[in-house]
């Protein structure tokens, strides 16, 4: 399947390069790394997502031609769905994005639903960076420096530093490449995790009041609710890597992040230790991802939600 993406990135002559939303690291990196690449190729290519650029990010090459607003997907000949598990994941411009011709899907989501004919997925890969990666060696496509800044970042956003069980051999070859090709690894690391607001420090401190053990410890989780954005001034961007807190507790195998998004709405990340496969969790309630890694929406009040998941990562 690779040779045929690379034939149609070749014939291609208009790309619209997209991701889903509530962006990350990995998402964007992608993204910006491919718009770099089909630039020096000498493509038109232009960058679409519904949500703003978090301010971790701002710093990655080439961030600021990023457009939010779509129109005129005619103009496209190709458009590009990186890091979705289906395309609806793009948000509000999905039935417009599938209007364009040729769409190709690049994803490591085991959820996947395979949306497009043309695509590049593996599940085992630690990131759409590292796919990416591997999609321009294939293609015998020099990396600059700037392209390899955005592919590092997109591998460690995603691997957790390279602590998370999708690692491999190949995903540390591919950032010995990257730093090799330009990348600063120090640079980066700084820039992502040493460039936080007040804002989101005092978020995470109503966060930890939160914090609850539950099923014998096994199971931790915190709250952020929309009266917490407003106290503290933050926004939901400061909430990324808030689920990753409770899992760093001895004994914890699921961590649970529920954020509020309206009355009775929350968002759900769920992350795991070990063999619990909280893909299955996230299945349950209409959601999807990967099986250390993946969320869901749910609708109710917080404390009937909370049983309802602690009572699913039992019966696993």
């Amino acid at each position: 399947m690779i040779s045929k993406v690379i034939k149609a990135i070749n014939e291609g002559q208009n790309f619209l390069i997209t991701a889903h939303v509530r962006l990350d690291g990995d998402a964007l990196g992608s993204e910006l790394a491919l718009y770099l690449m089909l630039k020096e190729l000498g493509k038109k290519a232009v960058i679409y997502n519904q949500d703003r650029t978090p301010e971790r990010y701002r710093f990655l090459p080439a961030a600021q031609n990023i457009i939010h607003n779509l129109s005129d997907v005619e103009q496209y000949d190709t458009g590009m769905i990186l890091d979705c598990s289906d395309l609806t994941r793009v948000g509000d411009e999905a039935e417009n994005i599938k209007k364009i011709k040729r769409l190709i899907n690049i994803d490591h989501h085991v959820s996947n639903n395979g949306f497009s004919a043309l695509k590049i997925l593996d599940a085992k890969a630690s990131s759409t960076g590292e796919l990416l990666f591997r999609l321009m060696r294939e293609m015998r496509f020099k990396m600059s420096k700037d392209i390899s800044t955005n592919l590092y970042a997109a591998i460690i956003t995603d691997t957790g530093s390279f602590r998370y069980s999708s690692t491999t051999e190949e995903t540390f070859l591919a950032a010995g490449h990257l730093v090799e090709n330009g990348a600063n690894p120090q640079w980066i690391a700084e820039n992502v995790y040493e460039n936080d607001s007040p804002a989101r420090l005092k978020l995470l401190a109503k966060a930890l009041e939160t914090l609850s053990l539950d099923l014998e410890s096994k199971v931790g989780s915190m709250v952020v609710t929309q009266k917490d954005l407003r106290d503290t001034g933050a926004a939901w961007e400061h909430t990324e890597g808030f689920v990753d807190i409770p899992r760093t507790v001895s004994g914890i195998e699921v961590s649970v992040l529920y954020t509020q998004r309206g009355e009775d709405n929350f968002k759900l990340s769920l992350r795991s230790k070990a063999q619990v496969n909280v893909e299955k969790v996230a299945k349950k309630f209409g959601g999807g991802g990967h099986i250390h890694a993946s969320s869901c929406w749910m609708k109710g009040d917080i404390d009937s939600i909370k049983s309802q998941i602690i009572q699913a990562v039992r019966e696993l």
